[in-house]
């Protein structure tokens, strides 16, 4: 097949009409095309009274190498071969199935391909099946009544599933296309397969997950729910098994960690079992929220209500005088902003969107780098400390039930507390308090966020508007820690394979599925099962 990049169709063209510009670019006869698929697709918004679509096609044509040897765009060029390729077996043999702790993106893929190479994965989730934990989601919503072992970071497909399901990922890595196949063999919309900025949404992602567990299992793979990995037996540095619930033992002499960024006592289990862990440098902030029809003008003019285009986003990053970056992040168009506590005492908030993405409000993480000299420590886990202790002084200020702290722009931008809301109306269960954010961020990140709200708006018209609401606290969005592995991914405990964003590796569903199929990969190519 043959490749051809850099088609532009206005927005009131049809893909149709693809197949002509192919012929041009290719300089062929209709009677010489034979199929061709869209590779890529992106939404061209430069001009904002010219917004087109551009695409990537992959095209089957007769006479291959005569057609590419006449063409003079050197863009265009043979398909690459994008097939996932399955390393191959090692030679020592396992007495017992791999165990995976986790059942995030990491987690849940790494189980994946051990389950799809015949080694009968087991997977431990700490939380519930995805059903039940929806349940337990929004009894908490609702009432403000939190099960730590059942929230929106435990339980099956891990805290991307209560999120915009967004599957963007700087890395370039064959594996992306195998995770995208996977997920629409799942149940996951095709249009992820080719879309710049693929997102699956959590109301499908809900069921995509438990659909691999079913293809999983019916590989020959368990996943087993409530059951929490409370211990790891470790024998002359290297894993013997894990004890669960802290009774029962499961023994194994490969496990692979892939905890999700917020199992603290899972780390603090890890350090006391002189696993090496490192601080990492992270992120702390809020989510800001505006009216979801600003963004669509901002960013599509006249076009902004042009069904083709749907809701639109944005990323944005600034860097201060101080030296301080501020930037966007996990922008959820036509969502909400969730309350995503795992531990009593504490707010923490995210993003969410379904896949329609058609809710009243666009909201995006707001977020400022912390360094490892903020935590004024060199305790390894002193990261997780730092976060706990802005998150305590929001569950404080929000009232101490659940309740997000809140702030208008306009006052933010003033110094001054919030009396009361404006226009834009907070979407965060179960309810939210007007306050003063100064009270539960650090000086430095409130100072930051203050400078970066007025240089973004000249990005994004509108990004200041007064009646924009703030909500605190967003420290969740990549791990405090790192734990230390080699080049075959195993830790300083042979056998122990760290992977995914609690292990400090990724940042995003599809990036952490990566790293999860590459720990399998490490396990596959030093081992045979029995």
């Amino acid at each position: 097949m043959i490749r051809v990049p850099d088609i532009k169709l206005a927005i009131n063209q049809s893909e149709s009409e693809l197949k002509n510009t192919i012929l041009k670019k290719l300089r062929i006869r209709e009677e010489d095309l034979g199929d061709y698929s869209i590779y890529k697709k992106s939404i061209d918004a430069r001009r904002k009274d010219r917004v087109a679509f551009v695409y990537t096609v992959d095209v089957e044509v007769k006479n291959q190498d005569k057609v590419l040897k006449r063409i003079k765009d050197k863009k265009i060029s043979l398909t690459p071969d994008m097939e996932y390729k399955y390393v191959k077996k090692g030679t020592h043999k396992l007495q017992a199935p791999p165990v995976i702790i986790g059942t995030g993106p990491a987690g849940l893929f790494a189980g994946l391909i051990l389950a799809q190479m015949g080694y009968g994965p087991i997977l431990l989730e700490r939380g519930k099946d995805v059903d039940h934990r929806a349940k337990d989601i929004h009894v908490f919503w609702e009432k403000g009544q939190l099960n730590t072992e059942s929230n929106v970071q435990f339980g099956e497909g891990g805290a991307g599933t209560f999120s915009d399901g967004k599957l963007t990922t700087q890395i370039k890595d064959i594996r992306c296309r195998k995770i995208l196949e996977e997920l629409v063999k799942a149940g996951g919309p095709p249009e992820i397969m080719y879309s710049s900025k693929p997102h699956i949404g959590t109301d499908i992602l809900r069921d995509v997950v438990k659909n691999i567990r079913k293809e999983i299992i019916s590989l020959g793979g368990k996943v087993l729910f409530d059951k929490k990995v409370t211990d790891i037996m470790i024998h002359k540095g290297s894993v013997k098994g894990v004890i669960v619930n802290e009774k029962d033992t499961i023994e194994t002499d490969k496990v692979i960690l892939a905890i999700g960024h917020s199992a603290r006592d899972t780390f603090e289990m890890l350090h006391k079992n002189q696993v090496e862990i490192h601080q990492k440098p992270f992120s702390i902030g809020v989510r800001i929220e505006h009216p979801q029809s600003l963004i669509d003008i901002a960013q599509y003019g006249e076009y902004a209500k042009n069904p083709k285009l749907g809701a639109a986003d944005y990323k944005m990053a600034y860097h201060c005088k101080n030296g301080a970056s501020v930037y966007t992040f996990c922008m959820c168009p036509g969502g909400q902003v969730v309350a995503a506590a795992s531990e009593e005492g504490r707010v923490v908030t995210n993003g969410m969107s379904e896949y329609a993405r058609d809710k009243e409000n666009a909201n995006s993480a707001l977020l400022v780098g912390v360094d490892l000299k903020d935590f004024e420590s060199h305790y390894p886990l002193a990261g997780m400390h730092f976060q706990r202790k802005w998150e305590e002084k929001a569950f404080v200020l929000g009232g101490g039930n659940y309740w997000a702290p809140v702030q208008l722009v306009k006052d933010f931008l003033k110094d001054q507390p919030s009396l009361q809301l404006g226009k834009v109306h907070p979407s965060y269960m179960p309810g939210v308090t007007p306050t003063d954010l100064r009270q539960c961020l650090p000086g430095f990140v409130a100072a930051a966020m203050k400078e970066a709200i007025v240089a973004l708006d000249s990005k994004l018209h509108g990004f200041q508007l007064g009646d924009a609401v703030m909500t605190a606290i967003e420290t969740r969005s990549s791990s405090p820690i790192r734990i230390q592995r080699d080049k075959g991914y195993e830790s300083n405990i042979k056998g122990l394979y760290p992977t995914g964003e609690g292990a400090g590796y990724a940042g995003g569903i599809i990036s952490a599925a990566v790293d999860g199929i590459k720990a399998a990969e490490a396990v596959a190519e030093g081992c045979i099962f029995r």
